[in-house]
């Protein structure tokens, strides 16, 4: 259904028992089908889709229906709709029963609904003009198996559908409403290079027009599967699921190692020698003749050079690298695009090599740069050891005369010192001397007592 269009789909699973459906995958004509991974119980009879009618966004479900799953298209970035029940009841995408699971998405919904009431339902939002109303008896998903032989570092396209009775669900936005995961699950055989490698997850799948998916919204899931893994056999497990709904398939298969090997071969002389890659091809594998290599060697200073092997004559053959001057590390990347002795065309990336050019040293001094060298230095010590010498002999006698200068200072200062105590114990002995002239003589004193007779008068 082209997406210009933005036809409702409104999914109705009438199965009466269970919700849970069968998983088929389209296997190739060269291994076992895959096994289902859940199988349906026997299903009690469906009831007829003369019984369930459509008009606009009306429809009526029979007493008969167990559980039903609808999918809603809205026009782009609206709220989810309103599920108006036949007794005036309602449900919205954050208010609903346990027994109703509900995912919305900015262009449609998904919701799974156990013992739906009989009778008249309704839904109310912005859901596209025009829609039409399908019935499914089941939900399952289809995927591609990997191709075999499969190698390391494989660009493969696998695609995955979700299926209604085996027709392809399209819907605009789906891509949102439904999370797909694959898993590489090592088998742990003895040998294989993936031994420990337990459970890996190495990819979804996507319908929005990107990578290798070829149109977004056209139902078809594309994978972008990383198959730079540990080779060894392992089983492929792809899960689709969301809130509503979760189904799974699982299948086995090998992951084969690169048929094409690669290696850097160092020149004796890495400066002017010619650096080179040695290509080894398992011709037992891969047609030699359509082998095609291309490789880009990335360097210092921006250094961007393409590189280029179409077709082979011999298993093992050298690759000249470019002429390379600058000293640093080179990093050369690339894919090869080859056919297999079956038949298949395959592209394969390509280990990264490495490869440094690293500055030779110096070549040592000859004697006669020794003595140079030597007799230079001994110059220079001569000459430290003059300035040293000149150095402490200022030093030493600008210490010496400070010295003596502070020397005599001290010795002016304390000959000052002494003359001036001796000048004031002069002065202090005549001052005693003429003191002592004036003072009259213990002879002169008159040391009587006076009269009574005195006293009493």
């Amino acid at each position: 259904m082209p997406m210009s269009c933005h036809k409702l789909i409104l999914a109705l699973c009438l199965a009466v028992t269970t919700p849970l459906v069968s998983v088929t995958s389209a296997l190739a004509a060269d291994q076992e089908p895959a096994q289902k991974v859940v199988k349906s119980p026997k299903a009690a009879p469906i009831v007829g889709l003369e019984t369930a009618s459509e008009l606009k966004n009306r429809f009526r479900i029979d007493h008969m229906v167990d559980n039903m799953t609808l999918l809603v298209e809205r026009e782009y970035g609206s709220a989810p709709v309103v599920i108006v029940l036949p007794d005036g009841s309602k449900w919205y995408a954050n208010r609903h029963p346990e027994t109703v699971k509900w995912v919305d998405g900015i262009t449609g919904d998904i919701i799974y609904i156990e013992s739906p009431m009989p009778g008249p339902w309704q839904l109310v939002g912005k859901v596209v003009p025009g829609s039409t109303l399908k019935k499914l008896s089941k939900l399952e998903i289809e995927v591609q198996p990997l191709p075999q032989p499969i190698f390391q570092g494989e660009q493969v396209k696998i695609v995955a559908q979700l299926m209604g009775d085996a027709q392809r669900i399209r819907m605009p936005g789906l891509d949102f409403l439904v999370e797909w995961t694959a898993h590489f699950v090592s088998k742990h055989r003895a040998g294989d290079e993936n031994f420990a490698a337990g459970d890996i997850i190495v990819g979804s799948y996507k319908d929005n027009g990107e990578d290798y998916d070829e149109k977004p919204d056209d139902g078809v899931f594309t994978s972008n599967i990383n198959i730079k893994q540990p080779w060894g056999d392992y089983e492929f497990v792809v899960q689709a699921r969301n809130n509503v709904f979760e189904r799974q398939i699982s299948f086995p298969f090998r992951l084969s190692p690169r048929p094409i090997n690669l290696e850097v071969i160092t020149p004796d002389d890495p400066l002017t020698g010619q650096w080179k890659i040695m290509l080894h091809v398992d011709s037992a594998v891969l047609q030699l003749a359509e082998t095609h290599f291309s490789f880009e060697l990335v360097g210092p200073a921006g250094l961007q050079l393409p590189l280029t092997v179409n077709g082979l004559t011999e298993p093992d053959s050298e690759l000249d690298l470019p002429t390379v001057t600058e000293f640093g590390s080179y990093r050369i990347k690339g894919f090869v695009a080859t056919t297999t002795i079956t038949g298949r065309e395959i592209v394969l990336d390509l280990p990264e090599l490495f490869f440094n050019l690293i500055q030779p040293p110096e070549p040592p001094p000859s004697a006669e740069e020794l003595a140079a060298v030597a007799a230079q230095k001994a110059a220079e010590e001569e000459e430290l050891a003059k300035k040293d010498a000149m150095f402490w002999i200022i030093t030493i006698n600008t210490i010496l005369l400070v010295l003596g200068v502070v020397g005599l200072i001290v010795w002016r200062k304390r000959q000052s010192l002494a003359q001036a105590l001796a000048a004031a114990e002069s002065r202090l002995l005549e001052e005693a001397s003429a003191n002592s002239a004036a003072a009259p003589s213990l002879d002169e004193i008159d040391l009587t007592m006076p009269d009574e007779a005195d006293k009493d008068r």
